[in-house]
């Protein structure tokens, strides 16, 4: 299963120092991760989702998206995708990587995961996850997303944001570009977004597949109490609003 990746990044522990000591918060962003031609099939598969029944969307003062979290809704190669990510091959993989100690658990409900796509004007506003699982009340512990927008420029943009634990600055930001994976640790203060809306084409969405890891238990220096997904304004004064924003059906990434 390991030809899904591509061969320069097999062996994870290369990679370790650079995820455990990037700011603002423990993550590593990969380009041309997975194999091109298995990940081109997995986008010729992805659906409208607008345009299919039971997908979730979304459309409030905090975000404008779309998701749909079903295997049915997972075709032939997008199947061999994510088995090969829900796998104890990748989980080690994640394990090395990350250097938790703590045994990580994939979701085969793909609560919160799945498919998502934003369409021009659509937006993620800043936030921390949710950091326990609705159903198994797992931690949660790592997000993996996995970019599939070809010919995306960054004046459309979309760019995922990282910002700094006091909220002061924006630390990094990613253009979402085909094939390029960004993997990272999720905590009460691990804020990240998009949160400004989309300049893309009518014709072009941002779209991307997300995928959640969980442990049971965490480490005592982590806030281990339960909460839903947590927004924030980006702050333009020293007033910082905090928002226990409740989710009832998907969380956002």
């Amino acid at each position: 299963m390991l030809e899904i990746l591509n061969t320069k990044y097999h062996d994870s522990d290369k990679y370790s120092e650079l995820y455990k000591k990037a700011m603002p918060f423990p993550h590593i962003v990969f380009d041309n991760f997975f194999n091109q031609d298995l990940l081109e099939a997995v986008l010729k598969e992805f659906p409208d989702l607008k345009n299919i029944d039971k997908s979730l969307q979304f459309h409030n003062i905090y975000e404008k998206k779309l998701a749909a979290n079903s295997e049915l809704f997972f075709k032939e190669n997008t199947k061999k995708l994510i088995y090969f990510l829900n796998s104890s091959i990748f989980l080690n993989w994640l394990q090395n990587l990350t250097g938790i100690q703590e045994t990580l658990i994939s979701d085969p409900y793909f609560f919160g995961g799945g498919f998502h796509e934003i369409k021009r004007d659509g937006f993620l506003k800043l936030h921390a996850d949710f950091n326990k699982h609705k159903t198994t009340n797992l931690d949660r512990r790592l997000n993996i997303l996995i970019y599939l927008n070809h010919n995306w420029k960054d004046e459309y943009g979309g760019g995922i944001e990282f910002w700094s634990k006091d909220l002061k600055n924006c630390e990094v930001r990613e253009i979402p570009i085909f094939n390029k994976v960004v993997i990272f640790s999720t905590t009460s203060d691990s804020f990240h977004g998009h949160p400004d809306p989309l300049k893309c084409p009518e014709n072009m969405s941002r779209k991307s597949i997300a995928l959640y890891y969980y442990s049971n238990g965490r480490p005592e220096n982590e806030t281990n109490e339960n909460h839903n997904t947590l927004f924030v304004d980006r702050p333009n004064n020293d007033n910082l609003k905090l928002i226990n924003y409740l989710r009832l059906l998907v969380p956002p990434i």
